[in-house]
């Protein structure tokens, strides 16, 4: 069965679908999660309290819509478009991260979320 959350910051509202990984699980057990947004280009992450090291297959070049995880922050990452140190149409973290889902609604509404505002991640 596939996980579904939904990210919340003021009327801005996105689905998103997780992947089958242990950074999925242990995010979703989490829920409900609450933080005030940073941005770093086109990218929002907040720090969460939940604590992993890198998978594997972290990645050091991200999607579109991708939802990340990145230890050296203990930080919820959404990657919608580029960022400071994107390179050749490639979306990049400022290191490795976990991808852990996508989000499946526009994206486009995520330029909207301003820095300092809340955020929140529930089931």
């Amino acid at each position: 069965m596939i996980k579904k959350i939904k990210v919340k910051s003021g009327y801005i509202i996105v689905e998103a679908k997780l992947n089958n990984t242990k950074t999925a699980d242990a995010i979703y057990k989490a829920l409900p999660i609450e933080g005030i947004v940073n941005t770093w280009g086109d990218e929002i992450y907040f720090s969460i309290s939940v604590i992993l090291d890198l998978e594997k297959d972290a990645k050091e070049i991200v999607e579109k819509g991708d939802l990340g995880y990145w230890p050296s922050g203990n930080a919820f990452c959404i990657f919608f478009g580029p960022t400071p140190i994107s390179k050749n149409n490639k979306i990049r973290p400022a290191s490795k991260v976990n991808v852990f889902g996508q989000i499946i609604s526009d994206i486009k509404i995520l330029k909207n979320i301003e820095a300092g505002s809340k955020i929140s991640v529930f089931k």
